[in-house]
């Protein structure tokens, strides 16, 4: 299970985990300093008290999903609650039922995760560093994997349980491969001949103002903490370089290159040991007077690479025999091997490319060796001074300066920008974001931003000009426009409505349609996946109710291009299942299976939230 996971990761709470590995360690190190025991819940779940902090942890994660935007801020964080609470509710609930997992089996999924491992394999290091990063124990970090991963074990349970009957199949290609019998006009839009009147502009500029604004800006104070920075205030000598470069030799060095070809004879029911190797002395004495390349296609037993003259390519030691290694290594360029014995039979050797490894001086990268020094001996400086720029810049709500004391940091400040576009530090969507936020704009600073791995930044309103609305004069071209395709628009609507009247008081659409000199269309046996036929309406038509008896079913569509269709739906027909269907019934299974499954699991998590002791208490004012 822990494996399907791992390799998976589709489930509701597969996000779950990769946050608690990723979040932003900044978002962890307030934890400490802003629950004093005064500070009220925002959510209860049973026991289980949900704070700002958490709220805004998760607002912060779905920020990052929408690219840093703030729109419609207080939606966002009412989705974030709900899924907090949605989550709780669950694990408390896997936990009353007695579902459980070994720590030795969370840890070893952890040590599994691509994060934590260096070159395919677990590092400690990187472990460690999260965990100090994050202020967390081992037991605390185990826990929280442990909790994220019932709940995705719990989920997968349900959706590996579900499963679909020949008649769940049948019923669906019923409704997949079902044709519909329609007639349609469409009503087109034109563009009206008169100008609209001055009382009509002014009215639709009074309803429409926001529509033409100068948009809202602000400026930012800002202070931040990069990698780069710390490192080069790393001091250095030659002592300590020379020994980070022996240490990080294999960074600084070119490996072997080494190229061989081999002429195989085989060893098997038909060609035994014996004759093998006979083959292979005849075969080294014919080198000497024959190129390699040659004898090979002539003799060898490998017919593929014997085409190429022998070619195995770049020799990579470990893929072979252990005898079969040991020879290819121990060969200059040119040289030929005697017989070597492998599982395959006895093979001829040759060594066709070779560069040996070669270490760079330490001279030519001392540089580049520096560099790397500084930067990883600033790693965990960044760390550190990134928890406590998180928890100064929260005890000093009010302003900047005390950060930039106690870290030594400059303060910056942005010239004006909006939500949608900015300068340097403002060009980052991320920033932008939470610069018009809510908790900015009421004059505290911003939680720290990871504007990447190794760069944080915190905010401060330090100028904000609201959007202000553009004189009449200066957009009433655009407003003509805007009124004009407005009422083109409604007298669209207007003559789509009543065409549909016609048609339900009983007269034909081929009749109605001459009426208004609009024309006619029918489809006999229209499909869902028909092509050259518009998606949107083909879409409503399969949504449209089936027609009682005789009587037509009637709507009207309103297409992207403002058209309207007034549709009389004249016959349904069942569908049945090809030939092609049938050949991919497991395939269909399985999705139907997988769809009632997930039905299962969102109806089960609705009635475990009605149930359960929920509390949302109503949030206080911000601090001003």
């Amino acid at each position: 299970m822990l494996t399907k996971i791992r390799e998976k990761s589709q489930g509701a709470f597969a996000g779950v985990i990769l946050t608690v590995i990723c979040v932003p360690f900044v978002l962890w190190g307030i934890n400490n300093y802003i629950n004093d025991g005064q500070e009220s819940p925002v959510a209860s779940v049973g026991k289980k008290d949900f704070y700002q902090r958490d709220v805004a942890k998760a607002y912060e994660k779905y920020q990052q999903n929408l690219g840093g935007l703030a729109a419609d801020e207080q939606n966002i964080k009412a989705q974030a609650l709900h899924k907090l609470i949605k989550d709780e509710v669950l694990l408390q609930y896997v936990y009353r039922k007695g579902l459980t997992i070994t720590d030795d089996a969370i840890r070893d999924f952890v040590q599994s995760l691509p994060y934590f491992q260096t070159d395919g394999k677990f590092d400690e290091a990187k472990y460690k560093q999260l965990l100090t990063s994050q202020r967390m124990s081992s037991n605390e970090f185990v826990g929280q994997i442990k909790n994220a991963l019932l709940m995705e074990q719990f989920q997968q349970s349900i959706l590996n349980s579900s499963f679909a009957t020949p008649y769940d199949l049948e019923h669906f290609f019923k409704i997949q491969n079902q044709q519909r019998d329609v007639e349609y006009v469409t009503v087109p839009v034109e563009a009206p001949s008169e100008a609209p009147s001055e009382d009509a502009i002014n009215a639709y500029y009074q309803a429409h103002q926001t529509q033409y604004q100068i948009s809202e800006k602000m400026a930012v104070e800002y202070v931040e903490l990069t990698l780069d920075d710390l490192a080069k205030k790393v001091e250095v000598t030659d002592e300590k370089l020379k020994a980070f470069y022996d240490e990080q030799s294999a960074q600084y060095s070119t490996p072997e290159r080494r190229k061989i070809s081999h002429i195989l004879f085989e060893v098997n029911d038909k060609q035994d040991e014996k004759t093998a190797l006979e083959k292979a002395h005849e075969a080294k004495v014919a080198l000497k007077s024959k190129d390699f390349a040659v004898v090979a296609a002539e003799l060898s037993d490998d017919k593929i690479t014997g085409k190429d003259g022998g070619d195995l390519g770049l020799f990579n030691a470990g893929v072979m025999d252990k005898d079969f290694d040991t020879a290819a290594l121990a060969l200059k360029k040119g040289d030929i091997s005697e017989p070597v014995k492998s599982a395959f039979g006895y093979h001829l050797i040759k060594v066709t490319e070779l560069t040996t490894a070669e270490i760079k001086p330490f001279d030519s990268v001392k540089a580049e060796v520096s560099k790397a020094y500084q930067k990883s001996q600033a790693e965990n400086l960044f760390y550190q001074q990134g928890e406590s720029l998180t928890e100064i810049s929260y005890q000093n709500a009010d302003n900047l300066q005390a950060a930039a004391s106690q870290l030594n940091l400059t303060i910056h400040k942005t010239g004006l920008f909006t939500k949608t576009e900015g300068e340097g530090i403002a060009s980052n969507e991320k920033v932008r974001g939470i610069a018009f936020s809510e908790d900015m704009l009421n004059g505290t600073n911003s939680t720290p931003i990871e504007v990447d791995s190794d760069h944080l930044v915190v905010l401060r309103l330090s100028e904000h000009q609201a959007a202000t609305n553009k004189p009449l004069a200066d957009v009433k071209a655009d407003v003509i426009k805007a009124v004009q395709a407005e009422q083109a628009q409604q007298h669209v609507i207007d003559t789509a409505k009543a065409i549909k009247t016609k048609l339900l008081e009983g007269e034909s659409l081929a009749k109605v349609a001459a009426d208004y000199k609009l024309m006619a269309q029918k489809v006999a046996g229209l499909t869902r996946m028909k092509k050259e036929f518009n998606v949107v309406l083909n879409e409503a038509i399969f949504k449209g109710a089936k027609p009682i008896v005789d009587k037509p079913s009637i709507f009207t569509v309103a297409l992207p291009s403002h058209e309207q269709v007034v549709v009389s739906l004249t016959k349904v027909h069942d569908g049945v299942m090809s030939d092609d269907d049938k050949k991919r019934a497991t395939l269909a299974t399985k999705n139907i299976a997988k769809a009632m499954g997930d039905s299962e699991f969102n109806a089960l998590i609705n009635t475990l939230e009605e149930k359960a002791d929920v509390e949302i208490n109503t949030p206080q004012p911000a601090a001003q």
